[in-house]
């Protein structure tokens, strides 16, 4: 009689059969597709659908289909030559209201995408795609805060009415932070004590005296250099998530890696140019006070001397190139900007950019303007471009920060919260918008490693993959079954199941699928059976030992339970280290490895155990076939 308890029945069915159910969708293959979303308040609706439609008609591109889901447009297609025409088809006819980008389409019924089953997003190795390296510019954080420091402390001496001459950072050691040269040792004295009740990030020190120079030094704590970096590495993180959001990008690899480096992989995206322009951009606005106007004596002398106002800096107009002067201190920057539409101005019918300012920017504007009434304020254009040089047969890429001023007008009226920027191009305003929505980064970034995967190569991946993972199930199921007999077919069926549960549990949670993963599932599969040769060697041995069939399958399982458990607990700590301490392809190993250790403890040990006392419970055996 069998002793296995109906519960454990009834929890094998129920596993079992969700288990296909939510493995089922990874037999549908994903259709290539160009997903429309819009950049900001534009409508995704049956309107939109029909432009498209029409669009396609026009360049008679067939398609398989169309939706609207989420807030997205999304037309599916035969194949990637359809695609990309399609992109180039759909892009003039949406206009710069909408973000048409590279995708696959789910092709999982409606009924399985209802009750949560989807099949697992394919990773940049399968899928194809792009992976970039970048390196923060923690110099250029370090610069910023050295400069906002030496103003501070520029205001906070002038307050407390500490005589100084000069407040600078140290030109010839940068990174050493801020020296502060003051007429007497009792100024000394006073604006190193001012400087460290005021500011306790700073460690103050006296400097090299001379004469009647005494000099404060004030540098960074590196507790607090440390705090601004990770600081910056996670503003840049979460930049870059609002950037690639626009791209339309689905399932995109964003994290930092170590304590400078981000690593971020698009999969599917094959047009790289757009998507390296606008993650590796630096492009941002600045709102300063002008000093005079454009081409005015003051700036046309600084220009040809070079003798600039200290409180000043010297730039061009952008597009007449004549010289202007303006203040160095910011009204406001790019970063406190919340929005950003690319627009015509109603007046003159050219480009331009109507932004919004957050609360704080709000305020320092509207101050700023009712204070500057009918005097200039200059908009400068902030980017960073790479001057690309071969030297030594490798390509050197060399960033410089290029400032121009697009915009020298004169404040006619008070304004806050929302207003127009003119003077771009119109390409310029749009990519101009499209970077401010984003987000502006703490920190530039340089990327100084690109890949890139094409479509067949992924597809040749999973080709092969499929076939390791065919290969690899076929043979463990040959070995089982020629050396094990009956008991080696229930552990083959236990086998299948166990890769459909893995499959299943990946899909559910949503595990990217690597190359990585792959070899997890086979090495998965190749364990799974050590379970089920240890219960038939102990089956083996009870009968050996006298035991009667049923008796030796109940003490076969008993025993072996212990030492499986013994040694699928060592392969579950490697997988959690490799989890939890690994990244990219590592951490996807781990997580595969993991995944597939339970499931397998579960079907070798229940699943099987459940199968033989369905066959063997009820009947009188003389011996088994083991």
């Amino acid at each position: 009689m069998s002793d296995f308890p109906r519960w454990k029945y009834a929890l094998v069915a129920v596993v079992l059969i969700l288990g296909i159910v939510y493995a089922i969708p990874n037999i549908f293959l994903p259709i290539q597709a160009v997903q429309v979303s819009a950049n900001h308040e534009a409508p995704v609706d049956q309107a939109l659908q029909q432009k498209v439609v029409a669009a396609l008609a026009q360049q008679k591109i067939a398609y398989q289909d169309i939706n609207i889901r989420d807030g997205r447009l999304t037309v599916g297609f035969a194949n990637g030559d359809l695609q990309k025409a399609a992109a180039d088809a759909i892009k003039p006819a949406v206009g710069d209201d909408y973000t048409v980008a590279f995708n696959l389409e789910s092709s999982v019924p409606s009924w399985l995408r209802g009750i949560g089953a989807n099949s697992m997003p394919l990773g940049l190795d399968l899928q194809g795609g792009v992976h970039f390296l970048m390196e923060v510019d923690q110099s250029d954080v370090l610069n910023k805060q050295e400069t906002r420091y030496a103003d501070d402390i520029r205001a906070l001496l002038r307050e407390k009415n500490i005589r100084y001459e000069s407040v600078a950072r140290d030109a010839s050691n940068r990174g050493q932070g801020v020296n502060v040269v003051l007429r007497s040792a009792d100024d000394r004295t006073a604006a190193s004590n001012a400087i460290a009740l005021a500011y306790p990030d700073l460690n103050v020190k006296d400097g090299p005296s001379t004469g009647d120079r005494f000099v404060v030094t004030a540098g960074l704590k590196p507790e607090k250099l440390r705090e601004i970096s990770q600081n910056t590495i996670r503003q840049n993180l979460s930049t870059l998530r609002n950037r690639i959001n626009q791209l339309g990008v689905s399932e995109p690899i964003i994290q930092q890696q170590g304590d400078s480096r981000i690593v971020v992989e698009l999969a599917g995206v094959q047009d790289t140019a757009e998507a390296k322009k606008l993650i590796g951009a630096v492009a941002t606005l600045e709102y300063r006070a002008g000093i005079g106007s454009a081409g005015d004596a003051a700036a046309m002398e600084a220009a040809r001397t070079g003798n600039v106002p200290p409180d000043a800096n010297l730039y061009y107009m952008r597009d007449s190139k004549l010289p202007v002067l303006v203040s160095k201190r910011a009204i406001v920057t790019g970063d406190e900007l919340t929005s950003a539409i690319a627009t015509t101005d109603t007046q003159t019918n050219a480009p331009a950019v109507s932004v919004t300012l957050n609360e704080a920017g709000a305020k320092k504007m509207l101050a700023f303007t009712q204070d500057n009434l009918y005097k200039p304020m200059a908009v400068v254009y902030v980017e960073r471009v790479f001057d690309t040089k071969i030297v030594d047969g490798k390509e050197v890429r060399t960033p410089t920060v290029t400032y121009s001023v697009i915009n020298d007008a004169r404040i006619n009226g008070t304004f806050g919260k929302q207003f127009q920027t003119t003077g771009l191009r119109t390409k310029e305003a749009n990519d101009l918008a499209l970077l401010l929505r984003g987000g502006s980064l703490a920190a530039p970034v340089d990327i100084v490693e690109e890949r890139v995967i094409g479509p067949s190569l992924g597809a040749d991946n999973i080709d092969k993959g499929m076939k390791a993972v065919l290969i690899g199930l076929g043979l463990v199921l040959l070995a089982a079954a020629f050396y094990y007999k009956l008991f080696g077919l229930v552990a083959d069926i236990a086998l299948f199941f166990n890769l459909v549960i893995l499959v299943a549990v990946m899909s559910a949670i949503h595990v990217t699928l690597t190359m990585p993963g792959i070899a997890g599932i086979v090495l998965t599969l190749g364990m799974a059976i050590d379970a089920n040769v240890l219960i038939c060697e102990r089956v083996r041995e009870e009968l050996r030992n006298g035991s009667t069939p049923l008796a030796a399958i109940r003490a076969g399982y008993d025993k072996a339970w212990a030492t499986i458990l013994d040694a699928n607990v060592t392969h579950l700590i490697a997988a959690l280290a490799l989890t939890t301490m690994g990244s990219g392809p590592i951490r996807g190993f781990g997580l595969t490895l993991l995944i597939g250790i339970l499931t397998s403890m579960f079907t070798s040990v229940t699943v099987t155990h459940a199968i033989t006392a369905l066959i063997h419970g009820n009947r009188k055996l003389k011996t088994l076939s083991v």
